[in-house]
């Protein structure tokens, strides 16, 4: 049976790909680990906690020796690296954060994998998962492809070039086998509220303001998550060695607009008057370093895996929405941090 390390599992990303794994194939042992910090959230997963197939590992990759004993005692033969840090703000108030565990992590895993697969890389795989943030900012044409100049402009986007960068010159110095693929934003069910959209759909709901930064005139690529678990799939079984991917949604949003939608779409389901929540938009201060445009080029992973986005954005904000009004108990767990307590006492290394 191969075993299959999934790290940050518990994630946002994460759950939804172990979920995938866990269900879709049968024959891989799956390791979920991840260190429970503020983001990981096993509720994600009470649905695949019982199956036989599947095994939480309650550990932190900024712990070398730990990721060691793990590999040494599970003997991991892929690894599909999602646990990082990820969010802008936190990463403008403490980058140091953001170094140890996205660039030390990661290079605590590629130690562990290069050690433990040294005399046997045939059927390894370590598959990075990365942003399209690395690349920096676009103008008001064109889009970020695999060849696009890395440019990070801020202290999250330059931990992630950082890693990504370290990953390459494991599979060139040591001949590692690698994938990574680099995403546009991700939304959908289980997304932690410190994010646009869980954020505006709580804000919303309880009727507080709504804070878009500078004049909202910001574009991003929108991917649903599932689709994003699905493109991980294919590339995990069909990607090339030591390959990149990029992995975007083609819905291009301004946050403005974005913020117009869910107002609408919210309204609606709440049963409030047309443009009640509207009047809670409120311009903010611009972030540092905000980028203004992001947009992904897909067309490899489309081209040699047939892959694409099955749900436009207008159809996933309403499926996102609609999961989070009928999971009120989650969102309460999450933004009152009960959540925090779920099995932490139970759960320690198997």
């Amino acid at each position: 049976m191969e075993k299959v390390l999934i790290t940050g599992g518990a994630g946002f990303i994460g759950s939804h790909v172990a979920r995938l794994f866990v269900n879709k194939y049968p024959n891989y042992q799956i390791f979920n680990l991840d260190a429970l910090t503020y983001a990981g959230n096993l509720e994600n997963l009470k649905d695949v906690e019982n199956q036989s197939n599947y095994t939480f590992l309650k550990a932190d990759i900024r712990d070398a020796s730990e990721i060691n004993e793990l590999f040494k005692k599970y003997q991991f033969d892929k690894v599909i690296h999602l646990a990082a840090e990820s969010h802008v703000d936190r990463s403008i108030s403490d980058p140091l954060a953001f170094v140890k565990t996205n660039v030390f992590g990661t290079v605590n895993l590629l130690n562990a994998a290069r050690d433990s697969w040294k005399s046997d890389l045939e059927d390894k795989l370590f598959y990075h998962v990365s942003t399209d943030e690395v690349y920096g900012s676009l103008g008001e044409t064109g889009l970020f492809t695999e060849t696009t100049s890395y440019s990070p402009n801020s202290p999250y986007s330059a931990s992630k070039a950082s890693s990504d960068h370290f990953v390459r010159s494991y599979g060139e110095t040591f001949d590692l086998p690698y994938i990574i693929t680099n995403c546009s934003n991700n939304y959908g069910p289980n997304q932690f509220p410190e994010k646009l959209i869980p954020l505006f759909i709580n804000n919303i709901i309880n009727k507080k303001a709504l804070p878009v930064y500078g004049d909202g005139k910001y574009t991003r690529d929108w991917l649903y998550v599932e689709d994003h678990a699905e493109a991980i799939d294919l590339v995990f079984h069909k990607g090339r060695n030591k390959e990149n991917y990029n992995i975007g949604g083609l819905n291009e949003w301004q946050n403005i607009d974005l913020a117009y939608l869910l107002c609408e779409i919210m309204d609606r389901k709440l049963g409030r008057q047309s443009g009640d929540s509207r009047q809670l938009i409120s311009f903010i201060k611009d972030r540092p370093g905000h980028d203004k445009r992001y947009a992904i080029d897909a067309s490899k992973i489309s081209e040699e895996m047939g892959w694409k986005p099955s749900v436009s954005f207008e159809k996933g904000l309403e499926k996102t929405i609609d999961w989070y009004l009928s999971n009120e108990v989650w969102f309460k767990n999450v933004t009152s941090g009960k959540y925090m307590e779920y099995y932490s006492k139970q759960y320690n290394h198997k």
